[in-house]
């Protein structure tokens, strides 16, 4: 196609769920509910591991490293879905769009890379017990969480460059509910097949390989873990282990299928409701998965709460 003939596209149109048109109040109202609960939760989470000191150990650096990082995950989609969802026109500018999709997926990325440190130090804890005090030090752990934020916001460059460069001159209607790399490049007005290409690689190596480190991980602690004689060591041990694997299980159980494959999409409203999954209800449900099922976190916020005077 002539270059001269194109007319580039200033700012695409997110169609989010167009079957649920009649219902956009309600749905604004609980995803705000939403909203508020995970930002409130994680943030709480947060503030506690902070505060107090009887959660100053690597495990719950990590949990509260991972919890600042779904307030800017959500933050990233999330208030735009809101606005989309009370406006008419529901658009987004181009530069808008590729800034959404760097800190979405560099932010998707270092959520890959904590939860596969987070293993790795329960590996050392179950594991190797009476070396862990000295081989998951304060100063390893934050090193490692600076890393995966270095890793997830530097990972991101390349396919963004060639997104940018890609040509838009026709429809400019996204089939999502916010910008994502396969419905933006489906509306490129050029071959896409290397762009799908460097994405279904740079996917499949980075959730596949923390996926695999997460497994193998785990595989050595249950390995541990039945090696203990009591089914007290068994049970106590397990529970350390229990809402990092949760959030493992619904965090990757949607985004191998989402991301880890070379055609650009199955199936429209499938997609959609992945996106809910991995990017709504997952950052949602990590306060209650660390919160409720974590007897430290809980009487850490005890605690917290009788020092402020709001408990007495």
């Amino acid at each position: 196609m002539d270059r001269g003939n194109w007319s580039q596209v200033t700012e695409f149109i997110i169609l989010g769920f167009p079957h649920l048109q009649g219902v956009q109040a309600y749905l604004f109202i609980l995803l705000l509910l939403i909203y508020l609960t995970t930002v409130l939760g994680n943030l709480l989470i947060f503030l506690v591991a902070c505060l107090d000191s009887r959660l100053h150990t690597p495990m719950y650096h990590f949990v509260s490293a991972l919890s600042l990082l779904e307030l800017g995950y959500t933050a990233a989609t999330i208030p735009k879905m809101l606005s989309n969802l009370l406006s008419e026109e529901k658009t987004i500018s181009f530069s808008g769009c590729l800034l959404q999709i760097y800190f979405f997926h560099s932010l998707g990325a270092t959520e890959c890379y904590l939860l596969t440190a987070m293993a790795y130090d329960r590996y050392l804890a179950i594991c190797q017990p009476l070396h862990y005090p000295t081989l998951m030090t304060s100063a390893l752990c934050a090193k490692i969480a600076v890393g995966c934020w270095l890793g997830g916001l530097a990972g991101l460059v390349a396919e963004i460059s060639l997104v940018s460069g890609l040509p838009f001159c026709g429809p400019n209607r996204i089939q999502h509910i916010f910008c994502d790399f396969p419905p933006v490049l489906s509306l490129a007005c050029t071959d896409t097949s290397i762009n799908v290409l460097v994405d279904f690689v740079i996917n499949s190596c980075k959730i596949l390989a923390t996926f695999l480190l997460v497994l193998s991980s785990y595989v050595q602690i249950i390995r541990t873990v039945l090696r203990i004689p009591s089914t007290a060591g068994k049970r106590k041990a397990f529970s350390t282990c229990a809402s990092h694997l949760t959030v493992v299980l619904i965090f990757y159980g949607s985004i191998l299928f989402m991301y880890v494959r070379l055609k650009q999409s199955y199936s429209l409203d499938c997609d959609r409701a992945l996106a809910v999954i991995y990017s709504v209800l997952t950052p949602f449900l990590n306060p209650f998965i660390y919160s409720f099922r974590n007897r430290d976190i809980k009487e850490a916020m005890k605690r917290q709460l009788t020092r402020s005077g709001i408990l007495g």
